[in-house]
């Protein structure tokens, strides 16, 4: 079948965008490698969709949840995911959670069906020179694309190890025990000229204090390699910070955690008018343009999730620390997108070229395929020459979207769910009702964007 549009890779990103070409006319070849001389560790079968890891899409609560409001937002634009998902559900609570063989089979089917789609068991080993394509091949791109990639963006712009630092909501901080100050109250380079070398929070600690987060590293449950990334070797700057408490008990206080030209000014007195230094600090830098969200300097780590929860709250100033990302390490290949996609998730420099899905330095089954949804109607729309107008940041899509292609910063970016903290902040309202006000806010803006779209409600 002649097509409109390559699709390469058959996940949750690639079979959704799939099926949004399709359902508007446009005929989609979608190469998955998987059953065509290819595959990936981390999957068991060669279905479209394979749920590798949860079998859970997270709360399905659109009321107080950003991930639930998603979720609506999907169900509006007809999302195959969201439709198979349905389909497969099983009990659990207020979450959405799915028989991943059922939700998988479906997806299949409905592609396998589609009069539009061909699927075609096949490895893609190089980007496509000409003709519209998604790209959608997920966080274990095979090697030989990845290197593909790497030559198209440039290597520094293409991860292949994730290193991932805890992000804390900035409303969550308690600033009557942090401070703002740079290290020698230097403002950053090439930054906010207003900056006056308060570009960090500052979380100081005791020795005390220190020596018992210290011996909380050391003795937190960590979590292990999968089996496929146990020969990737940890890089200097990306080594969990559990790994180099082990190196000493003063190894942090000499890294991450140096104290020097950093004025606590609880401590200021006649002698110290700017405060004295402090034992250890933990410094947060701002994650996203809003400043809703600041990220752990240095503390990618690979302690369970819970263990984080309960230590990282022992630091001074976070003790009701609410946390939008917690740390990781794992192998993983996604894009600086910030860097080389444009606002349409378009290759700066190969534009007929477009990311979709994790790559692109989503996190999560939801995000990935909403991404996928998103690059079917920017593709559907540069078809057919109509203008394509982004959804408004106030709703889930428009705010994951807006992190991805330019709100995120750079130099710090790494993958990311959707939560709160990415949307343009409420500050006038209640924090008890925010959340609330976060959703309702986001589907009337929604609602109007679909209907000045002239997109089908569901």
């Amino acid at each position: 079948m002649k097509h409109d549009i390559h699709i390469i890779g058959g996940g949750l990103a690639g079979s959704e965008a799939a099926w949004q070409l399709a359902q508007r006319g446009f005929k989609v070849r979608l190469s998955e490698m998987r059953g065509g001389g290819g595959t990936t560790p981390a999957h068991n079968t060669d279905a479209l969709a394979e749920m590798v890891c949860s079998n859970s899409f997270r709360s399905d609560d659109d009321e107080k949840n950003a991930v639930g409001l998603l979720h609506h937002e999907m169900r509006r634009l007809d999302s195959l995911v969201m439709r198979a998902a349905e389909t497969a559900r099983v009990p659990a609570g207020t979450a959405l959670a799915v028989d991943r063989d059922i939700f998988s089979a479906a997806v299949q089917r409905a592609l396998d069906e589609h009069p539009n789609v061909t699927v075609i068991r096949e490895r893609i080993d190089a980007l496509p020179e000409s003709g519209l394509t998604i790209v959608a091949t997920g966080p274990l791109t095979a090697a030989s694309l990845a290197q593909s990639i790497g030559a198209a963006t440039g290597q520094d712009a293409l991860a292949f190890f994730d290193a991932i630092a805890p992000i804390v909501h900035r409303d969550s901080i308690d600033m009557d025990i942090c401070w703002f100050q740079s290290r020698w109250d230097k403002p950053s380079a090439g930054g906010d000229a207003d900056s006056e070398g308060k570009d960090y929070i500052n979380c100081a600690m005791n020795r005390e204090e220190y020596l018992a987060f210290h011996q909380g590293l050391i003795d937190g449950e960590k979590t292990t390699f999968k089996e496929w990334e146990e020969n990737t070797p940890y890089f200097e700057g990306c080594m969990p910070i559990e790994v180099m408490a082990a190196r000493g008990v003063d190894t942090l206080r000499y890294g991450p955690m140096k104290p020097v030209g950093l004025d606590d000014p609880r401590t200021a007195c006649e002698e110290f008018p700017q405060g004295r230094w402090p034992y250890a600090v933990v410094q947060l830098r701002q994650d996203n343009k809003l400043g809703t969200l600041w990220n752990m300097v240095g503390f990618q780590t690979k302690l369970k999730h819970a263990a984080q929860v309960e230590l990282f709250r022992t630091i001074p100033g976070l003790q009701n620390a609410e946390f939008a990302r917690l740390g990781g390490l794992h192998r993983n290949t996604f894009l600086n997108a910030p860097m080389v996609l444009d606002r349409e998730l378009r290759l700066k420099e190969a534009p007929h070229i477009r990311f979709a899905g994790q790559i692109t330095g989503c996190e999560g089954y939801v995000e990935s395929a909403a991404v996928g949804l998103m690059t079917g109607l920017m593709t559907a729309a540069e078809i057919t020459g109509q203008p394509w107008q982004a959804p408004p940041r106030t709703a889930a899509m428009g705010a994951l979207l807006a992190h991805i292609t330019g709100d995120a910063e750079a130099e710090t970016y790494q993958p990311m769910n959707i939560n709160f903290g990415l949307f343009p902040p409420l500050h006038d309202v209640n924090k008890k009702s925010r959340k609330e006000a976060y959703t309702s806010r986001g589907k009337a803006d929604f609602g109007e964007w679909m209907m000045a779209s002239e997109l089908v409600t569901a």
